[in-house]
Parts: structure tokens; sequence; C-alpha cells
């Protein structure tokens, strides 16, 4: 029974991987990847990714549909809580006065945290909802593409 469950979750893994990638998302798995991603100039949105059901069936749609906006991020990364441990704790060590939430989105500037979506403002709400204030972040702090 162990071991269907073992291959239940790597499914599920694998499905959630493939979403937010399929949505444009790059996939940070290392501490370096976050460094590299987080230190270029410019905006960064970073979706923290989790198998978590309802929360996370709201975040990933929600990741995919709030791009498609006049204004978005410079750069769109991912980290996956409980996967990627290592890389997942480097980004949220930018993250500073916010606590961990998972999922999450995290919108940067040059490096530096400017507004979190944590999942309380997810869990429970409509993907639309979650859109909505993903694409009010953009309009305030993102440029036109």
């Amino acid at each position: 029974m162990n071991m269907d469950f073992n291959l239940f979750m790597n499914d599920i893994v694998r499905q959630a991987r493939e979403e937010i990638e399929a949505a444009g998302y790059t996939q940070l798995k290392t501490p370096e990847e976050v460094e590299e991603a987080f230190s270029k100039k410019g905006t960064t949105l970073v979706m923290i990714n989790s198998v978590c059901g309802c929360a996370g069936g709201i975040a990933r749609p929600a990741a995919a549909h709030a791009v498609h906006y006049d204004k978005r991020p410079d750069q769109l990364v991912t980290v996956f809580a409980g996967q990627d441990k290592e890389a997942t704790a480097k980004a949220r060590s930018y993250f500073t006065g916010y606590p961990p939430s998972s999922p999450s989105f995290a919108l940067l500037k040059d490096g530096e945290i400017i507004t979190m979506v944590e999942r309380h403002e997810i869990e429970g709400f409509e993907p639309m909802s979650v859109v909505a204030n993903l694409q009010e972040a953009f309009e305030e702090h993102c440029e036109e593409v």
C-alpha cells in the first residue's frame, strides 16, 4: 500500500510541475538557481508550488491566467515546497516579513520582496480572485509588455 501511495504522490508532483511549467514558469530546483534568478534586474514572480489539493488546485490555474495581462513580471519562476526543499528555503530567505506559506506567490523587484499573495489569500477563494490580486500587484509594480 505504501508503494502505491508513493507512486500516486510522484504522479501528483509530476503533474503539478508540468502544469506550472506549461504556464511559462521556470523551475528552480537548487539554491544556486534561486540566487541566479533573484539576482536579475527587474520584476520576478515566484510561485511557491505545493501538492496541497485545494489551495494548489486554485494557485496553479491562477498562476497560468494572471500573466495574460498588459503588465507582467519580467521573469516567472517557481520553487516546489516539500520537494525541492533547499531551493524553497533559499527563496523564502528573500521573503522577509512573511511566514512560510505554500502555495503562495511572491513578487520581487531587483531581488527585493515587494508583496506576497499568501496561502490564506488563495485557499477557499476562486482562481479569478487570486488572478485579480496578482494583476493588481502587476499593475502597480510591473512594466507593460
